[in-house]
């Protein structure tokens, strides 16, 4: 394997239309040039336009995928796409970081298809706080922060730290937020990266773009090839949205081209 290639993991489903989940994340992480390894959290049924089942891959299964590639590999960035619960996902995520603490974790919180079909509840609050403590980015859309933090308000300019979330959302969470602007009526394409100390407005590069299915993917994806590659988190945004916006361009279907 080329030296000059970090390793990334997604943790995701199997979308057969490769629009989405692993597939999609697999061929994100190619045009980045980093090596990709994946593992299945579910098998799905479902197309572009229609989702239909899902078959959730057993937790056990998935922890010994992890310890395997872990003892034989660095895996420098991992992606978390769709998972069944909160547990689950806690399982995944603190192996990670018992076998190598320094792996950065972004986690694309898909919380529901794009056809309503439900993939996780939030059952507990302090189990969610625990989590995201111990990851480094989450993903969320409009809707989804809703969901993670009920009492969540946007505000129309934004401040110099992550005080905007922990006043309406959780005082202890510590990961940093990525606020994407795809569901934003009065900021269409605008996200919001919330560090630790600072804030920052991404702003889109065009206002053309085609619907695709798995645009959340792919941008989550190419954050987490830019972090494998050193670059710091408010680059690795920027970027992974230029990539994503050319993913949007790249044809009127809702199935895009992947090219950097």
């Amino acid at each position: 394997m080329s030296e000059n290639r970090p390793i990334v993991l997604t943790i995701a489903g199997f979308d057969p239309s490769g629009g989405a989940g692993v597939l999609a994340d697999v061929k994100t992480f190619e045009q980045h040039r980093v090596y990709g390894f994946a593992i299945n959290t579910a098998n799905t049924i479902q197309t572009e336009n229609e989702f239909s089942g899902i078959q959730w891959t057993d937790l056990t299964f998935i922890l010994k995928s992890l310890e395997k590639l872990f003892n034989n590999h660095t895996i420098k960035a991992i992606k978390i796409g769709i998972v069944p619960s909160l547990e689950y996902l806690k399982q995944i995520v603190f192996t990670i970081k018992r076998h190598s603490p320094k792996t950065k974790i972004v986690w694309d919180t898909i919380l529901k298809s794009t056809t309503e079909f439900n993939f996780l509840t939030i059952e507990s609050r302090n189990d969610l706080t625990e989590i995201l403590n111990q990851i480094d980015l989450i993903t969320p859309n409009y809707n989804e922060i809703k969901i993670l933090f009920p009492n969540f308000t946007p505000l129309s300019c934004f401040t110099n730290s992550l005080t905007f979330l922990r006043r309406g959302a959780c005082e202890e969470v510590k990961c940093s937020v990525l606020l994407k602007g795809g569901h934003n009526p009065n900021e269409m394409g605008v996200d919001y990266l919330y560090t630790e100390n600072e804030v920052y407005q991404i702003l889109p590069k065009t206002g053309e773009c085609y619907e695709k299915h798995g645009s959340g993917c792919v941008l989550s994806a190419a954050i987490t090839a830019n972090l494998a590659l050193e670059q710091n988190l408010k680059t690795a945004c920027e970027q992974a949205k230029i990539y994503t916006e050319n993913y949007l361009q790249s044809n009127p279907t809702k199935l895009g081209f992947h090219h950097v």
